[in-house]
């Protein structure tokens, strides 16, 4: 289970078929949602102990998440592989920018942040819900992918407009601190040109800027961009 803030996100939720477990609302707040979905009133100010946020939005849902596992992600050819993301507003980032850029999938290896805490799902603006994520993955076992594996580096890899994308990839990003994990074995090392002063970008900049270099090569190369997700009709319930 997953909590939801807000009404946008539960909107998300929604927009991507997931089942909500209940939605609490303050007292005279009014939601749009299926007729059944249980709407529950609280008081003001009984969301404080429960969710993250300094100011609560007064809708919170709980929604059943979908279980995952690498077997699903057969006949995937660009995912990313958070790889010890530490910090929940990169992983969720990471999460957003991959179903911007019409990965097929997010891969969060143990050690990761948890991709369903509050703040990863704010930070992925919903993207959670609508691109299969899985997480808790041990990195020996990215080898089940049977996708090559594509480091992101600070230094020492193909520049990435240089580097091929186009063909079924896993693009690794590692640590915040400590970078990719020692002993992974990887195909390949790709690294973002920068300058100035700065030793490296940000781990969800560099995963959004390779991203969005294999969107440039896919539709270069004439492939077609994943669909998106239609909405369910809802209803108006208080």
């Amino acid at each position: 289970m997953a909590v939801v803030e807000g009404r946008t996100l539960l909107s998300e939720a929604l927009a991507a078929g997931l089942r909500i477990e209940a939605v609490y609302v303050h007292d005279g707040v009014a939601v749009d949602v299926p007729a059944d979905v249980p709407v529950r009133t609280v008081r003001a100010g009984a969301f404080e102990g429960v969710v993250s946020t300094v100011s609560p939005q007064p809708v919170v849902a709980v929604v059943e998440v979908p279980h995952r596992q690498l077997a699903d992600l057969v006949a995937s050819t660009l995912v990313v592989v958070a790889a010890g993301v530490a910090d929940p507003g990169n992983l969720g980032t990471i999460i957003r920018s991959a179903e911007a850029a019409g990965a097929d999938a997010v891969v969060a290896t143990a050690g990761s942040v948890d991709v369903w805490s509050p703040k990863v799902v704010r930070a992925s603006a919903g993207a959670v819900f609508h691109l299969p994520v899985i997480d808790g993955v041990v990195v020996d076992d990215l080898a089940g992918l049977g996708l090559p594996l594509l480091g992101a580096v600070a230094d020492g890899g193909v520049d990435h407009d240089l580097v091929p994308l186009t063909g079924p990839v896993a693009i690794v990003v590692g640590n915040e601190a400590h970078g990719l994990p020692a002993g992974l074995a990887l195909d390949g090392l790709v690294t973002v040109r920068h300058v100035g002063r700065a030793e490296s970008l940000n781990v969800a900049m560099a995963a959004t800027v390779v991203l969005f270099e294999a969107a440039r090569q896919r539709r270069r190369a004439g492939e077609s961009p994943r669909p998106a997700a239609s909405s369910p009709t809802r209803v108006a319930r208080r």
